[in-house]
């Protein structure tokens, strides 16, 4: 018997990023979705979950069975807790699945750095060397082949994006980087945390994890490896919380180091991002709105110059749960695949 190829399976499907990405690939023409697990709500219909999909998604959720992801599907799409994931993705690698994973297990080269930021004893450390870190305006040619991509968090995905021609282009000071980045509350998840709750967050608007965000030790090794430094910078990075259901602004402050010619900043973003399908480079001098890429896969980036301060501005807008999470790891999944990067994915953003 033939087997039918690029089926998909998601682990853990019941959260945000898992309906974000039943919501791409139920529409997609390349990848057949096959199987839906939930520890929590086994037994019931994905549209029992989320209505919205009903006569859309109807499968069952089932419970988590390595044997019967690996008879039913081809590659696996983890939206699991971190501490979760480096337990469970063994064993479907094992099994001869592809994995593309959304917690932090499998984003680090370094396993301390890891543990530091997670506070967790990571069981497979082995398999840090062979993850790649899912971002394709980097990564690309090593996802094509890889076993097992790391989805980047959402903040580092939008501070990467925001600098990384200026990186390579040596003309920052490493020394004075300050990340001010903020999110809409879906970043936290779907669980009950009254914090997190429409009465404790609408109308308000807040900084959290101000010092030791776990996502700051994540930015830090890849503006170093970008940056071609032999260890990770030092970075100040600041998460904010908007009273929005979802959306993604980060604002990246660097000094130029002396004697950049600033009239040719704009050319390395141009040239960097000109064969990107989903990186937007603002020419006009215009800022990124979180409305202009909500839903989508796109991140639009601007650059601007203080010449006073000899100091650059740079702003990143994603979708936390489309570039930040579910459409980049289908992107990812779609190199993985053999099938055009754009399959599935090039919607434009909610312009109300």
């Amino acid at each position: 018997m033939v087997k039918q190829m690029n089926r998909v399976g998601i682990i853990g499907a019941t959260g945000y990023v898992a309906m974000e990405l039943v919501r791409i690939l139920a529409g997609h023409s390349g990848l057949k979705l096959s199987l839906l697990v939930s520890h929590s709500q086994a037994g019931s219909l994905f549209s029992d979950i989320y209505p919205a999909f009903s006569g859309v998604v109807d499968l069952v959720l089932e419970t988590l069975d390595p044997d019967q992801i690996a008879e039913q599907c081809d590659f696996a799409i983890t939206a699991l807790p971190h501490g979760v994931s480096s337990e469970i993705v063994p064993a479907l690698l094992d099994r001869g699945l592809r994995v593309i994973d959304h917690s932090g297990d499998f984003r680090y080269r370094d396993v301390s750095a890891y543990e530091q930021a997670y506070k967790l004893k990571h069981p497979r450390p082995d398999l840090l060397a062979e993850a790649v870190y899912g971002l394709p305006e980097i990564y690309r040619n090593s996802i094509r082949s890889a076993r097992l991509v790391a989805n980047p968090g959402c903040y580092p995905t939008c501070s990467i994006l925001a600098v990384m021609p200026l990186l390579k282009a040596g003309v920052l000071n490493l020394d004075s980087i300050i990340i001010d980045a903020v999110s809409g509350i879906s970043g936290a998840g779907r669980k009950g945390d009254t914090s997190w709750s429409y009465c404790e967050t609408a109308e308000g608007f807040k900084a959290y994890g101000v010092v030791g965000h776990r996502h700051t030790s994540e930015i830090e090794q890849e503006y170093g490896l970008i940056a071609g430094n032999p260890t990770p910078l030092t970075i100040s990075f600041t998460p904010h919380l908007a009273p929005m259901k979802r959306g993604m602004l980060a604002t990246v402050y660097a000094d130029l180091l002396p004697g950049v010619e600033t009239s040719s900043l704009s050319q390395y973003y141009e040239t960097a991002y000109a064969d990107e399908p989903f990186v937007r480079f603002l020419t006009d001098s215009t800022s990124p709105n979180t409305l202009n890429v909500t839903y989508s896969n796109f991140a639009d980036v601007s650059l601007h110059i203080d010449s006073r301060t000899n100091r650059v501005k740079i702003l990143c807008a994603i979708d936390n749960l489309g570039k930040g999470a579910a459409a980049q790891a289908v992107q990812s999944l779609n190199i993985m695949a053999g099938l055009p990067e754009t399959s599935g994915l090039k919607n434009a953003g909610c312009l109300i």
